[in-house]
Formats: structure tokens, C-alpha cells, sequence
């Protein structure tokens, strides 16, 4: 059995559908969307969770997903003989950036576009995150592989440097960070709806008072009582890990993916819901895509053109606002989420 490739089956629902009244990508806009995801979970309960979610956004009719950046990050790290170096090889480098994707990267991939280079000097330690488009791909490799020769260009031109490595922690990978949430990783993308009260009261059994209240003292006072770093929510892991693992996606992200903020507020009686990830990280093709029947859930999705993987993350969105809009309600009324467990996971024989 050593060395030996075999799989693992983890029970997978297609929960649904969600409907979209309008989805956002960076330069274009759909309308009308109906289509039903798949999750892969050994926790029941989620397909449950997320499919009544859904029934809300079919409801309502009024969910809205808007992507707001695409950027694939890799920090390169060195260490300069001082301070003052550290800072002139910056304002270089930065100054470069045109330069760098002409003769560096464009040779490197055609589907790699460096869009942003920030930085963060320690001493004498420079660390700089370049931060790239990269296609319907998610980027880890093709962000590595770029990195990887523009750390041997920055070393050709500054030769005072020493290298030390292609990933500096600043990226930052599959680690809670500020820096994510700040500047994003992956797709920052917003989903939000506003549900009327009596679709609150009759589906979800609560009020959008109940709600906004619980996620004041539960999401944000609860989270900053126990050091959570910028972010807010009941538990977009579930959701983002279940997403990831039916669609072929490296479920490790989920560290910084599951790093967002719930808001919510009455307006004129109805609740307004919304959730905003910055960092998912997802795509559309690349590894992973034929292992474990991803692809075949994948061409579930309508996700085959150019905006594929800006697509996949709004619905990944999308279903973290149905999973976590569910269990909130349901923490609203005494023993709603432990009855749901004994019921749906604990079935006497």
C-alpha cells in the first residue's frame, strides 16, 4: 500500500439552486442566473444548511455578487547589506514593473500579468509581493514560477543582495495574515441580498432583528473578545472547504479564504445580509481539476469561458452567504442547531 495512489470518497450533494440577480465581474455584468453547486462534506448537516440558504435566495430574488479585485500573490524575500539599499532596490523595482512584465514574464507565461508589486523592509530584510493576474487559473504555480525568474533578474541587477527565498511569508500562503485582508489574495469578492421580513419570519423561523443582533454580539464583539484577526463571521469554513473540495481546488486555502466579515442591517423592516471574503482562491482550470470527478462537477457551473474562474468565485461566495445566513438564523432559537444535528446525523436505527 506505500507509495501507492488511491482516493478517499467524501459525500458530495449538489444543493439548490441559488439564484443571482445579478453577478459582477471586474469588467462585465450578468443577470438572471440560476445554477445549483456542488459541496463535498463528511458534516451532513452543511447540505442541509446551505440548501435552505438557497431557498431564501430563490425567495428573495435579490442576491448580488460582486468581484472587487483578482490578484494572485508570491513574495520574493532578500536580504540587503542595509536599510537604505533595501529601500533604493524598492523605489527600483517598483519603478520596473512595466519593464519586468515585458521581458520576464510575458516569456515566463502567457496567462501571468504582473499587476502589483508591494513591500514590507525588516532591517535589512526586503520583502516584496508581487501580486499578478493570472487567468482562470489560480496561480499558485504560475505565480511561483514567475517569481522565480524575477528573483534571478533583481539579483542580476543588485548583485549586492543575497537571496533567500521565493516565499517570504509576506504572500501570504495558507496562513492567517492582515496583509490578505488588506491588499486581498485570490478573488475579493462581496455577496449580499435583502430579505424581506416575512420571508425571515415564515422560512427562517427568527426576525431580522434576532439576526442583527446575534452577528453584533456573536460575530464581531465575539470575535475581537478572542484576538479573531479582521474577521467576523459564524463560519465561512464549512462552506468554502466543501466548495473547494467538490471543485478541485487546493482546500489549504480555506486559511485565509475563511478570513471575512458579516454585516448585516434592518432596512425599512427587511434584513440586508452580506458577506465579503477577500481572499478566495479558486479556478476554473489547472491541477486538480481531473482528480476526484472535479471536472464533472465543474461543467455543472457554466464555467468554461474566460471569466470562468471570477464566475466560480462568486458562486463560492454565494454559498458561503447561504450557509452562513442558515446557521445564524438558526442560532437565533434555543436548541434550533443541536436538534438539527441529533435529527439529520444522528438517526436511530
Amino acid at each position: 500500500m506505500k507509495n501507492q495512489l488511491y482516493f478517499t470518497g467524501i459525500p458530495t450533494q449538489v444543493v439548490g439552486p441559488i439564484y443571482f440577480a445579478e453577478m459582477h465581474y471586474l469588467k462585465e455584468s450578468q443577470s438572471n442566473i440560476e445554477l445549483a453547486p456542488p459541496i463535498t462534506t463528511y458534516e451532513t448537516t452543511l447540505f442541509h444548511s446551505v440548501g435552505r440558504g438557497a431557498k431564501i435566495t430563490r425567495l428573495a430574488k435579490t442576491l448580488t455578487t460582486t468581484v472587487l479585485s483578482d490578484m494572485m500573490t508570491r513574495s520574493i524575500l532578500f536580504e540587503a547589506p542595509n536599510a537604505i539599499f533595501a529601500k533604493r532596490v524598492l523605489d527600483d523595482v517598483q519603478s520596473k514593473k512595466e519593464y519586468f512584465q515585458e521581458t520576464i514574464i510575458s516569456k515566463q507565461s502567457k496567462y501571468a500579468f504582473l499587476k502589483q508589486i508591494d513591500a514590507k523592509i525588516v532591517g535589512n530584510l526586503l520583502y516584496l509581493r508581487f501580486g499578478y493576474e493570472t487567468g482562470n487559473a489560480s496561480g499558485h504555480n504560475m505565480t511561483t514560477f514567475a517569481s522565480d525568474q524575477l528573483a534571478e533578474a533583481i539579483l542580476t541587477l543588485y548583485p549586492e543582495l543575497h537571496y533567500i527565498s521565493v516565499s517570504g511569508n509576506y504572500c501570504t500562503d495558507k496562513k492567517v495574515s492582515a496583509v490578505n485582508s488588506i491588499l486581498g489574495r485570490g478573488k475579493h469578492v462581496i455577496a449580499e441580498l435583502t430579505i424581506s421580513r416575512e420571508i425571515v419570519e415564515q422560512s427562517l423561523r427568527t426576525t431580522p432583528e434576532k439576526i442583527v443582533d446575534l452577528n453584533i454580539k456573536k460575530n464581531l464583539i465575539g470575535s475581537i473578545a478572542s484576538g479573531g484577526l479582521l474577521t467576523a463571521n459564524a463560519h465561512y469554513a464549512n462552506m468554502l472547504l466543501a466548495f473547494y473540495l467538490a471543485t478541485g481546488q487546493d482546500a489549504a486555502n480555506i486559511v485565509e479564504g475563511s478570513q471575512g466579515i458579516t454585516h448585516c442591517e434592518v432596512k425599512n423592516g427587511d434584513l440586508y445580509f452580506s458577506v465579503s471574503l477577500p481572499n478566495i482562491i479558486v479556478g476554473s482550470i489547472g491541477h486538480g481539476k481531473d482528480a476526484l470527478d472535479a471536472q464533472k462537477n465543474l461543467d455543472l457551473l457554466d464555467i468554461s469561458d474566460e471569466l470562468g474562474a471570477q464566475k466560480l468565485a462568486q458562486i463560492a461566495a454565494a454559498v458561503v452567504l447561504c450557509g452562513e445566513l442558515s446557521l445564524m438564523a438558526a442560532l437565533t432559537n434555543t436548541n434550533e442547531l443541536t436538534q438539527s444535528h441529533k435529527r439529520i446525523e444522528r438517526k436511530q436505527p
